[in-house]
């Protein structure tokens, strides 16, 4: 069973996600040079895509709230 470490895009931070995209291109890194078991790589795998949801959620948060702004701007 894959253990996934548990941060909702909403707790993620500026930093965090940074930190998420560093984790994510280790995971790719080391995938693509072969230096993982194959089960190592399904499990890393799987946690690589986690972390690319909760970016894109994080992302998508965001994007949401200069959306707003930029109505809030438009309004005044």
């Amino acid at each position: 069973m894959v253990k996934r470490k548990t941060t909702s895009a909403s707790e993620m931070d500026g930093g965090n996600y940074e930190a998420k995209v560093a984790e994510i291109e280790t995971i790719i890194t080391r995938i693509e040079a072969g230096e993982l078991q194959l089960e190592e790589v399904f499990e890393q795998f799987a946690t690589a895509i986690e972390y690319l949801r909760q970016c894109e959620t994080f992302l998508q948060q965001r994007q949401q709230q200069v959306n707003l702004l930029i109505e809030t701007l438009n309004d005044e």
